[in-house]
């Protein structure tokens, strides 16, 4: 740029990427369209062409829809092969506590004495769900005494890679409790405190 001469301006691809990339989270298409003054269908178009051209560029990371927005991340092929390079922020859940998390997901909104009928013990690990930000209280129960219901959180939509709770697999809440005794029988993930 000499003699006043203005910078290019960076084209719809590489503000799309930039946004992505930047947000941390997943991006509605409906907020880049407002900031690139787009309509939402137009964006929609313009996001499945970006899309495209990361499949074909083959840099190793993609856009991925889920809790109703888009976000780049790292194909499970790749991070599979990265994974000594990242470090791990959370200690895996108990199965308790991801029983506890699949009886919320499947069952919501939920009351922790409804959580506790279905798997037959406490729910205490209501609180490490609701501390790691993927369950949150959703309202009141008309019950006596009101008590508090449970859903789950975008938090969880995205670390689990769902676009909603209709991409939940279906018919697994009738195998919560098999599912969850066989991850305690053998031993299966360990719970850590914070």
């Amino acid at each position: 740029m000499t003699n006043g001469e203005a910078a290019p301006r960076p084209s719809r691809q590489a503000l799309i990427g930039a946004a992505l990339l930047a947000a941390g989270r997943p991006v509605a298409a409906r907020e880049l369209a407002a900031v690139l003054g787009l309509d939402e269908e137009v964006m929609q178009h313009e996001l499945q062409t970006f899309s495209g051209v990361l499949e074909a560029a083959d840099l190793g990371f993609r856009v991925e829809m889920v809790a109703g927005g888009y976000r780049l991340v790292v194909p499970g092929e790749v991070a599979a092969q990265l994974s000594p390079c990242w470090r791990r922020h959370l200690c895996p859940l108990s199965s308790a506590a991801l029983e506890v998390l699949a009886v919320i997901a499947y069952r919501q909104p939920v009351t922790r004495a409804e959580i506790e009928a279905m798997r037959g013990g406490s729910a205490s690990t209501v609180v490490t769900l609701q501390e790691r930000e993927l369950v949150k209280v959703v309202g009141r129960s008309d019950a006596v005494g009101q008590p508090l219901l449970y859903g789950t959180t975008e938090r969880f939509l995205v670390e689990f890679g769902l676009g909603g709770l209709g991409d939940l697999p279906p018919g697994w809440s009738r195998l919560l409790p098999p599912v969850a005794r066989l991850i305690r029988e053998t031993g299966g993930l360990r719970e850590c405190r914070l």
